[in-house]
């Protein structure tokens, strides 16, 4: 399939999980892929050599998403490279969690720099070259905490609010431009950063089980390819909430 062939998408956090799964999923759509990672160096390599295999472009990028200078270099290394971003998935993210008597604006501090800051920043830096194409896909991997308040803390759950807030503003502003902006919100995943978090079990998940990375992933896609959905919040969440 070609859906996106001739497309640039950027990925961030790739290197695991929900962004792996997402980047492998879009250079089978036929877009040339930018794989952001900041630490896991080995798996965004492995990444890369499964993208190769889909016959597409692609370059290993690391930075530091919640840096602005970071995320200026990490623009401008793709264009050079590869060419202007067409699609963009706002998804590097930490959830460490934190009781409420335990939290420090450390804490605090550092989740809504990873988890929001970064996707404004990466979202305004991709957005000229969008806006003067009139087309672009943004995309923002938030949480079904953001409904819900979920078990990882109040940090958490603001930054991934705060994704829905921010996806609303551009997607107002951007209707009429040929830029479509969504959010994925995701229930329990199987994957390293859920499997770090006390007390996140299949009992919280209506239909009993977590769900895969390849379940966002198709979400995910769908967005990419579809011009007519924009300022929606696509729950995938195994009924965790119901909207």
């Amino acid at each position: 399939m070609s859906r996106l062939l001739g497309k640039i998408a950027l990925v961030t956090g790739a290197s695991r999980g929900i962004g792996r799964a997402i980047a492998i999923a879009l250079a089978r759509e036929g877009a040339d892929m930018v794989v952001n990672y900041r630490t896991h160096w080995n798996e965004a390599r492995e990444l890369c050599e499964a993208i190769e295999g889909s016959g597409r472009r692609y370059i290993a990028a690391e930075a530091d998403v919640s840096s602005a200078a970071e995320v200026s270099r990490l623009v401008q290394s793709a264009e050079k490279k590869l060419g202007h971003i067409d699609i963009l998935v706002n998804n590097a993210g930490i959830g460490r969690h934190r009781s409420v008597d335990e939290i420090t604006e450390n804490d605090w501090d550092e989740t809504i720099a990873v988890n929001l800051k970064s996707a404004f920043l990466l979202t305004q830096s991709v957005l000229p070259h969008m806006r003067a194409g009139r087309w672009g896909r943004i995309i923002n991997i938030s949480s079904v905490a953001a409904h819900v308040g979920g078990i990882v803390g109040p940090h958490y759950a603001s930054s991934k609010a705060g994704l829905i807030g921010l996806m609303h503003f551009y997607a107002s502003l951007l209707a009429q431009e040929g830029i479509t902006v969504n959010v994925i919100a995701p229930g329990p995943v199987s994957t390293e950063m859920a499997a770090e978090i006390p007390g996140l079990t299949r009992d919280l998940v209506p239909i009993g089980r977590f769900g895969t990375p390849e379940e966002i992933a198709d979400v995910a896609v769908m967005l990419a390819c579809n011009g007519y959905i924009t300022g929606q919040t696509i729950n995938v969440n195994g009924g965790r909430y119901m909207s």
